[in-house]
C-alpha cells in the first residue's frame, strides 16, 4: 500500500505540472514574438535576475541563452542594489523572473533599469502585479496550481518559467541560424565540442614521432622502425616524404608466409601501395569513421601534394576522447 501510495503521488505531481507545461502554448503569441525580437537585436547582452527559486530558474535560463548563440549571464537582484547593478549597460536587455510579481529585491531596483532605459522582459505569475506592469513586455507563465499539496513549494511555477525560457532560448537560436559547429564552440571540454572541433592536425604525430622508412629500405630496417615507433606500421616514403605506401603488421604476417629473407627484400616489395591517407583539416570524428570503415587503426596524413605531415593512430582518437 505504501508503494502505491507513493507511486500515486509521484504521478499526481507529473500531471500537474504537465498541465501547467500545456497551459504556455496559449501564452507563446505576440508578447512571445516582441520578447524574442527585443532579445534579437539586443547589442550587448541579456542580464537575468530573479530571488529564491526563480533566481534558480534564471541561472540556468541564462545558462542556456549563452550556449546557444544569445550572450546572457545572472545577476542575483539582491547583489544587485549593492553594487552589481553596474554590470547592467545601456545595450542590454533585463529578463527578470518573479512568480508573484511583487519581489521586492528586484523592485527596489527597477527604477534604475528604467533610467539606463534598456528593454524589462518579465516572466511573472501574475499580470497584473507590479513587476509586469512595468515590464517592457510581460510573458504570463501563471498556473492554476502548485504540484505542492500545500500550495507552498514552487514547483509547477519554476517548470513553467524553465519551460517558457527554454521556448525563448531555442526560438533566438533558430532565428539566429546557430548550428552544431557554433554549440560546440561554447562547449569546448564536452565530448560533443571535441567531436565538432577537433581536427586531425590537432592530436597526430609529427616529426620524428612518424614512424617513416625510406622506399630502398630493407624489410628488417622497417620492423625495427615499427618496434620503435609502436604503431604497427610504417610509412614507406621517397626522399621529398612523398608517400609510396604503408607497410603493416598485416603486411608483415603475409611476407612471413611467403618465407622472404627480412635481410634482403625491400620493403617497397611488400608493402601496401599509398595506403589510406587524411588531410589535417579533416576531423578527427571523419578520421575515426574511415578507420572504423576500413578496419584499420591508423592514417597517414599527407598535404596537398601528398607529402607526409603526420601519423594519426587509434589511440589518439582514445586520447583525445573522440571515442
Amino acid at each position: 500500500m505504501q508503494a502505491d501510495k507513493l507511486r500515486s503521488l509521484g504521478l499526481a505531481v507529473v500531471q500537474t505540472e504537465m498541465e501547467a507545461v500545456a497551459a504556455l502554448v496559449e501564452r507563446i503569441d505576440t508578447d512571445f514574438v516582441q520578447a524574442c525580437e527585443f532579445m534579437l537585436q539586443c547589442e550587448g547582452r541579456i542580464v537575468v535576475i530573479g530571488m529564491g527559486k526563480s533566481g534558480h530558474i534564471g541561472n540556468k535560463i541564462a545558462a542556456t541563452l549563452a550556449s546557444t548563440g544569445s550572450p546572457a549571464f545572472f545577476v542575483h537582484p539582491g547583489e544587485a542594489s549593492h553594487g552589481d547593478l553596474g554590470m547592467i549597460t545601456v545595450k542590454d536587455v533585463v529578463l527578470a523572473l518573479s512568480n508573484s510579481g511583487e519581489t521586492e529585491e528586484i523592485l527596489v531596483i527597477l527604477p534604475l533599469i528604467r533610467r539606463l532605459a534598456v528593454p524589462l522582459i518579465t516572466l511573472t505569475g501574475d499580470k497584473n502585479s507590479t513587476l509586469a506592469k512595468t515590464a517592457t513586455v510581460n510573458i504570463d507563465v501563471s498556473v492554476s496550481k502548485e504540484a505542492c499539496p500545500l500550495g507552498l513549494a514552487p514547483t509547477s511555477s519554476t517548470t513553467a518559467a524553465l519551460v517558457m525560457g527554454d521556448a525563448l532560448a531555442i526560438a533566438l537560436l533558430e532565428a539566429k541560424g546557430f548550428q552544431a559547429d557554433d554549440f560546440a564552440r561554447s562547449h569546448p571540454g564536452g565530448k560533443l565540442g571535441r567531436r565538432l572541433l577537433l581536427l586531425t592536425g590537432d592530436i597526430m604525430h609529427t616529426g620524428t614521432d612518424m614512424p617513416t622508412v625510406p622506399i630502398d629500405a630493407t624489410l628488417r630496417d622497417a620492423l625495427e622502425e615499427i618496434t620503435r615507433k609502436g604503431m604497427g606500421m610504417t610509412a614507406v616514403i621517397e626522399p621529398d616524404l612523398k608517400v609510396v605506401g604503408v607497410f603493416t603488421d598485416g603486411d608483415l604476417r603475409r611476407a612471413l608466409d611467403k618465407q622472404i629473407d627480412i635481410h634482403t627484400t625491400k620493403v617497397n616489395q611488400v608493402m601496401t601501395v599509398a595506403g589510406k591517407t587524411i588531410t589535417a583539416d579533416y576531423l578527427a570524428v571523419d578520421a575515426l569513421t574511415i578507420m572504423q570503415t576500413h578496419k584499420i587503426t591508423t592514417l597517414l596524413v599527407v598535404n596537398d601534394q601528398q607529402t607526409l605531415i603526420g601519423v594519426l593512430h587509434m589511440h589518439d582518437l582514445l586520447r583525445a576522447k573522440v571515442v
